[in-house]
């Protein structure tokens, strides 16, 4: 059974980082691509961040334009765990963030962030 668990969300200051992870089960990540995903109130879901399935040892990255330089997404293949590190926080990624795998289109529970003083 593929299930995906988020967690490390919390409340922190803008200009702080966060570290969430995905844990995964069912599935090896490093065999996927792998999302991270947000929705901020009253809008739409956002992809934040991909990670591609394992090529020849590396997983190619990809980011929204408004986290670009400042989230990073990468694997820990001996944990089978997804992380999404996040620095230099704003309020405005004040959000719900959730993993997803689009291959089994299997989706977490959700961690909330918020981002303010």
């Amino acid at each position: 059974q593929v299930q995906l668990v988020e967690s490390g969300g919390g409340l922190v200051q803008p200009g702080g980082s966060l570290r969430l992870s995905c844990a995964a089960s069912g599935f090896i990540v490093r065999s996927y691509m792998m999302n991270w995903y947000r929705q901020a109130p009253g809008k739409e879901r956002e992809l934040v961040a991909v990670i591609t399935q394992d090529v020849r040892g590396v997983g190619y990255r990809n980011y929204a334009d408004s986290v670009k330089g400042r989230f990073t997404i990468f694997r820990d293949d001996d944990k089978n765990t997804v992380y999404l590190q996040m620095n230099s926080l704003k309020p405005e990624d004040t959000a719900v963030y959730f993993c997803h795998s689009p291959s089994f289109d299997a989706w977490g529970q959700g961690t909330q962030v918020t981002v303010s003083s």
